[in-house]
């Protein structure tokens, strides 16, 4: 099944937020919700792992 929202998100410029939302939809259709929960739990409570995958990433 398919789902349309809309969402608000704040970006410097409307390049970057096109950018950011490409990114999330990948994420969604590749991950599922489980894995993207997750994710986001790391990212928004653990700096060190979030710093080590940056790196990783060569971010």
């Amino acid at each position: 099944m398919k789902y349309t929202f809309e969402i608000n998100m704040e970006a410097p410029t409307q390049e970057e937020a096109s950018l950011k939302i490409q990114a999330a939809s990948t994420l969604m259709q590749k991950l599922s919700a489980r894995e993207i929960s997750k994710l986001a739990e790391v990212v928004k409570n653990d700096p060190v792992k979030t710093t080590l995958a940056k790196k990783a990433l060569g971010l």
